[in-house]
């Protein structure tokens, strides 16, 4: 399912110099905005959690899965990435993050599968740093397996 939801329109390359956790998450989200796949309440409510959990999305050393409930604005399931070359804090620099994924699920069961390809990809240490040092979208996508 990887292969359909990240695509050239769903995947990004930044610098991340100027950027914070908040300026991150909702920059990662953009490409989900604007397919009409969640709506702005979407990406504030996952800037809620944040505000209100802390560093509750960083899964592991270096890689967010932001995400919120359905009722907060998704109107398809979708996944997009943002990848910074320079690491963005997570709430404080004990949470560095250069990977910036955002789910978005329709119910409580078709996402699982978005979730075990992404698990799968992610435990492949090799994969992820080929990903943090990739310079292009397309890069990214072949080290995925979506290309």
């Amino acid at each position: 399912m990887l292969d359909k939801l990240l695509t050239k329109r769903t995947v990004q390359i930044v610098n991340g110099n100027d950027l914070n956790w908040s300026d991150a998450i909702k920059l990662s989200a953009q490409p989900l905005v604007n397919n009409g796949s969640v709506k702005e309440t979407y990406v504030q409510a996952m800037l809620d959690t944040v505000i209100e959990k802390g560093p509750y999305f960083n899964i592991v050393s270096r890689i967010v899965l932001a995400h919120s409930r359905l009722e907060a604005g998704v109107n398809k399931i979708s996944l997009s990435l943002l990848k910074t070359d320079q690491a963005v804090n997570l709430v404080n620099p004990d949470h560095p993050v250069n990977l910036w994924f955002v789910l978005a699920a329709t119910d409580n069961q078709t996402h699982l599968s978005v979730i075990q390809g992404l698990m799968e990809l992610l435990m492949n240490e090799q994969k992820v740093q080929a990903m943090c040092n990739a310079t292009k979208v397309e890069q990214l996508l072949e080290i995925i397996g979506t290309k």
